[in-house]
């Protein structure tokens, strides 16, 4: 695992291309920025992968509100061509189930279409507050989780106030809801809290082994040391802490057990 501090720097313009093939949504953008990002100065316009090498090589863009995919390439082949990546990235993409996992396990931005000013104006803000090295991490991530042709999600960026985790999805044993913010728990003890809802985690993590034990739990199967059925049920896991059961997660669990043992 990988811990980044994260440093917020001073607000200031961020010289921003707009790189889309559908002409409505580059002038769609643009609108948007003039009337919503005060904080943005659009410099350039491109409609394909290789104008927008091209415009990114000239105008040395802060910021790039990037389409995935386009005519000739995605928004990945154009990233790359470029052996530094040295500027913050907004994607903008039409809703694809997979993708839009990726995006949330690597923690970085993506707008759908058609875009929604104020998630435009929330993405360029957390953007402005993000270090490169930092966003590089969770692109990273990204590519290494959308390119994956098994489509099984094996990297998960989690954030907060001052670190940004880099963790592998199968070093998480458990997670726990506190409120609005969700607790994980790791191989190395590491006790994480992020900014995000569990039922979040939840619909990102069901594919990867993950189940929801609970209301307030969420557990890695692959952890599970015993279940106990004391006290109406509890899990205990690898790093011995107990994790409660709902009557509903505890039919599924023993269900999901007897099937195991039935292969």
């Amino acid at each position: 695992m990988f811990i980044f501090t994260k440093n917020i720097t001073k607000t200031r313009m961020l010289r921003t291309l707009i790189i889309d093939d559908e002409p409505h949504i580059r002038e769609t953008l643009n609108l948007l920025v003039g009337k919503f990002c005060p904080q943005l100065k659009v410099v350039g316009k491109a409609e394909s992968v290789a104008s927008g090498f091209r415009e990114i090589r000239e105008k040395v863009p802060d910021l790039v509100l990037l389409d995935i995919k386009m005519k000739d390439g995605t928004g990945f082949d154009l990233l790359n061509k470029f052996d530094n990546i040295d500027f913050k990235i907004i994607f903008i993409t039409a809703h694809e189930e997979f993708a839009i996992r990726a995006f949330g396990f690597s923690a970085i931005d993506y707008i759908l279409k058609p875009v929604d000013p104020i998630k435009l104006s929330e993405a360029v803000i957390r953007a402005e507050q993000l270090a490169q090295k930092s966003f590089n991490t969770q692109l990273t991530t990204l590519r290494e989780n959308i390119e994956n042709p098994e489509k099984q999600l094996k990297k998960i960026i989690l954030k907060n106030q001052e670190n940004i985790y880099l963790m592998d999805v199968q070093n998480i044993i458990c997670c726990a809801s506190d409120g609005n913010y969700t607790v994980f728990r790791t191989t190395n003890g590491d006790k994480i809290m992020v900014s995000r809802i569990i039922k979040e985690y939840d619909e990102l993590l069901s594919d990867s082994g993950f189940f929801r034990a609970h209301r307030s739990h969420l557990i890695n199967l692959k952890h599970i040391q015993r279940l106990s059925k004391k006290d109406g049920g509890f899990v205990v896991m690898t790093n011995e802490i107990e994790v409660p059961l709902s009557t509903r997660g505890r039919e599924r669990l023993m269900e999901l057990f007897e099937e195991i043992a039935g292969k």
